[in-house]
């Protein structure tokens, strides 16, 4: 496998010494079962002007341990997508079909009760916007008790008080943090309550929706190097959610392209920046500022379309500069073109 030659039996008087009998072949492993994976997820809202299809039709696996981004500009429905594997969809929203496996279970079909189990054990959310997700009037500690309790109502409290220390520990807080309300605390300290509340019942997946938002760059970097250790010492999967191609870059492992709902590229983040197939994640990339290189910044051409009159055909067509015929009278399925690398587009209908 690595291409070194098998060493030469030595020589005896009587002659070389016999090699052993070749080993039986090893069984092929079995396929690593993704440990979420959604498949065909469309949601909607309806709203007094007609329906909003905010995610339409998508599906991705996330393997165990690897770190996913999905990305796109505001409105290309990543967070109703985050909402929606939290089963968190509220009305006038809807979710109007497809299936989510968390860990081998179907979370679609389930209770209230059955999925407020699963939440927080199995899948977690860190939100957008720590202020407004904390609750003002409640302390640190009882805001991550509140959590621990729904699942472990019989673990006596001291018990459970000393996790919610540990936890804080494990975010780089103080432990006497638990003792403060929201107000008390940075924007950074407050996010980081989030990510304890998140991972306190070590869940298999963290979905972490922007959680740099509002932060400046050196807190930013502290808090996804916070994010990143906790993943790895619970050996999580992660699905991180953006508009920061650059984040992107520097922490994912794979990378998920969203527009207008739809997924339009999905590969690892290394390929998708050598040599990105979509002309949407192209511009995505091309837009990023480049050190030591002054002039005007790229950005991309038009705006992202209202999602009440999705342009026909591929979504992306009236802003792409490769436009051909075709784009605008038929929608482009997500296909494999080459291994572990999917894309929404006719340019790439001849690699099929």
């Amino acid at each position: 496998m690595t291409g070194v030659a098998e060493p030469t039996p030595p020589a005896t008087a009587a002659g070389p010494i016999s090699a052993p009998a070749a080993a039986p072949p090893r069984a092929t492993p079995p396929p690593v079962e993704p440990v979420l994976r959604v498949e065909h997820l469309s949601v909607s809202y309806h709203t007094d002007a007609g329906r909003v299809r905010a995610v339409d039709n998508v599906s991705f696996d996330l393997p165990p341990g690897v770190r996913m981004g999905l990305v796109g500009e505001s409105g290309s429905g990543k967070t109703t997508v985050a909402n929606a594997l939290m089963r968190l969809i509220k009305p006038p929203g809807r979710i109007d079909g497809g299936r989510i496996v968390v860990d081998g279970v179907e979370t679609l079909p389930l209770s209230n009760e059955q999925m407020r189990q699963v939440r927080m054990r199995k899948i977690a959310l860190i939100p957008q916007g720590a202020m407004s997700a904390l609750n003002p009037v409640m302390r640190v500690r009882d805001q991550i008790l509140d959590g621990l309790l729904i699942h472990e109502p019989r673990t006596p409290r001291r018990e459970l008080e000393r996790r919610v220390e540990n936890v804080l520990v494990a975010v780089e807080l103080d432990p006497r943090v638990a003792r403060r309300y929201p107000h008390e605390l940075s924007g950074g300290m407050k996010q980081r309550v989030c990510i304890a509340i998140a991972v306190a019942m070590r869940p298999q997946v963290i979905i972490a929706d922007e959680p740099t938002s509002a932060l400046d760059v050196v807190v930013q970097r502290q808090v996804m190097e916070t994010i990143g250790r906790l993943q790895r010492d619970l050996h999580s999967s992660i699905v991180l959610i953006g508009h920061d191609m650059g984040l992107m870059a520097q922490f994912v492992d794979r990378l998920a392209v969203m527009y207008a709902g739809r997924l339009v590229e999905v590969g690892p983040i290394r390929e998708i920046f050598r040599e990105p197939l979509h002309p949407y994640t192209q511009l995505l990339i091309s837009s990023l500022p480049v050190l030591g290189k002054r002039g005007v910044f790229r950005g991309i051409p038009g705006v992202p379309p209202s999602l009440l009159a999705v342009p026909p055909g591929c979504v992306f067509h009236p802003r792409c500069p490769q436009v051909m015929a075709q784009c605008p009278q038929q929608i482009p399925p997500l296909v494999q073109v080459a291994p572990n690398r999917w894309v929404a587009c006719h340019l790439h209908e001849a690699a099929l």
